[in-house]
Formats: structure tokens, sequence, C-alpha cells
């Protein structure tokens, strides 16, 4: 008794919002101007974006892709992914200039013209 098989059918969860919104969460890919900052944080400091040993993640940690925050089991992985449609669209868009508060305002209309005063100086 309850040693079988899970008695839920498959995709019978793909209807429920909470499901598909928790897992969706956990795949996310990180932002583009969150691997822009860190890319230009290690150009800035001079130095690789490289990570210590660690079991818990893929590989160990040893095989990472900067630009789609990635870490990969082997390096077969890393530059099979480094082929691949994902990894070059991603590329694409980080050349791309970041996107900033300035911009925004400029894109809503919301100009920072200095404009002389209404009524003239008084004396």
């Amino acid at each position: 008794m309850g040693t079988g098989v899970c008695s839920k059918k498959p995709r019978s969860r793909a209807k429920i919002k909470k499901y598909k919104r928790k897992t969706w969460l956990a795949r996310r890919a990180k932002d583009t101007d969150q691997i822009q900052d860190e890319i230009s944080k290690s150009v800035e400091k001079d130095e690789p974006i490289s990570f210590e040993y660690d079991d818990d993640l893929p590989g160990g940690g040893q095989f990472y892709c900067v630009e789609t925050a990635m870490h990969f089991i082997d390096a077969k992985a890393l530059a099979d992914h480094k082929k691949s449609r994902y990894y070059k669209r991603r590329c694409k868009d980080l050349k791309e200039e970041k996107y900033d508060q300035e911009a925004a305002e400029l894109a809503a209309g919301m100009t920072k013209e200095v404009l002389p005063p209404a009524h003239g100086m008084k004396k």
C-alpha cells in the first residue's frame, strides 16, 4: 500500500497556476542587465569570473558560461552549449547597450532641459 507508482496522471498539474509559477521561477535565467553588471565588474577588477570547487554545482562549478550564467558538467557540454542558438542569442542581447534609468525617462518623454525663468530675474 502506497509503494507503487504515483497515482497522478502525467500533465495533471498543467492547469494549476501556482505550480506553473513555482516551476517557472525555479528555472528562470538571469536577466541580461545582471550579467552585464557581472561582466563590467570583472573587467574593472581585471580578473575573470571563476568559482571555487563546489560539490553542489554541476561539474564542481568549474565549467561556467558567463554569457548565460549556467554551470555545466564538463568541457564537452560547455562547448556544445556555445554552439547552441540560445547562447548565440544571449550574446547578441548582451552586445546591446544597457538599458538604464536615463533611457527609460527619455522614452517616457521626461526630458531634463534647463528652462529660463518664466518672469525674468528680479533686480
